[in-house]
């Protein structure tokens, strides 16, 4: 049979420990650097986007359209909320 003494068995452990701590630090970065590519994208699909407002095309070609451009137009804004 085999021994190593404790000196082998004090060099594994020192070993094993840095495995695992690297192992930690690589498994943190991965975590930090790619939830963000996942992240973003799925708000573009939940709703971050508004609808576009109606083209000119589409209220020609219905009058009620133009009315509401029209009072829409015409409705004082405060933009100081």
């Amino acid at each position: 049979m085999e021994t190593h003494g404790p000196l082998g068995t004090i060099w594994v452990g020192l070993a094993l420990s840095a495995f695992y701590v690297g192992l930690i630090w690589i498994n943190s970065l991965l975590g930090i650097f790619l939830t963000p590519l996942f992240i973003i994208p799925i708000t573009w699909f939940i709703g971050g986007k508004k609808p576009a407002p109606p083209s000119r095309e589409a209220a020609k070609q219905s009058p009620l359209l133009i009315e509401e451009i029209a009072a829409d137009a015409s409705r004082p804004r405060n933009d100081r909320m």
